[in-house]
């Protein structure tokens, strides 16, 4: 390129710069240039307070954006799990008899959950396990009085939580006999069947050991866990 085609590529250059500033405002990399430049020209020695504000600004910028990105990433997640448990809810709500319920808990409940294992204990005051209750499903459990209590005494959490997200290390003989892989993690859904009653316990179990952890927020499962427990006590009564 001669020196006049290049003089007239420069002109060309600032015209359109002069006219769309924002090209050159709008391009991080290329402002880092220029105020490299404007440094070297004014010397080492002297520093340039507005550079170092560009830098400081370059860098709220950057955890802004990130910020941005994690709230619109948990507002995903939040509708996402809303309508999970949404569709549970409806599909609670289908039954006729405790039978259909049941077989729902086992057949429906992990595709709709994306979990590997759902079971229900039923605690009872009987010396030896309701044959009428265990013929009924698997995923029914009976178990004696103070079971849950005591399963649920493991966690750090207080007993009587509603909800309790945490690993399994050492799984339970009586709630994963039946259960179709490894279990690492575990939703335990406390249910309450009113005054002078044994309680329930809803057990959704995941393969994933990071699934379910006590870190995770428990809102919607502990709105899914009392639409449960109203569709159990209407069996029960």
């Amino acid at each position: 390129m001669d020196l006049q085609t290049a003089a007239q590529a420069e002109e060309i250059l600032r015209d359109i710069i002069i006219k769309n500033p924002r090209i050159v405002l709008d391009d991080p990399p290329v402002m880092r240039a220029l105020v490299s430049a404007n440094d070297q020209l004014r010397g080492e020695n002297i520093v340039d307070l507005r550079s170092v504000a560009m830098r400081r600004l370059e860098t709220q910028l950057d955890r802004l954006e990130a910020t941005h990105r994690s709230v619109i990433a948990a507002a995903y997640d939040n509708l996402a799990g809303t309508q999970q448990i949404n569709r549970a809810i409806l599909k609670v709500m289908e039954p006729n008899d405790f039978g259909s319920f049941l077989e729902m808990t086992e057949r429906d409940m992990p595709d709709i959950m994306k979990i590997d294992f759902a079971s229900l204990i039923l605690e009872t005051t009987q010396q030896e396990p309701d044959p009428t209750l265990a013929h009924l499903s698997s995923v029914l459990i009976p178990a004696p009085t103070g079971f849950i209590d005591k399963y649920l005494s493991s966690s750090a959490g207080k007993i009587g939580t509603k909800v309790t997200l945490r690993a399994v290390t050492s799984p339970s003989a009586l709630v994963y006999d039946s259960a179709p892989c490894s279990i690492g993690s575990e939703a335990c859904l406390r249910l309450e069947f009113g005054a002078e009653t044994v309680p329930g316990l809803l057990i959704l179990g995941a393969n994933d050991p990071n699934q379910f952890s006590p870190a995770q927020g428990t809102d919607l499962l502990t709105f899914f866990g009392t639409v449960y427990e109203r569709a159990v006590r209407r069996w029960l009564a």
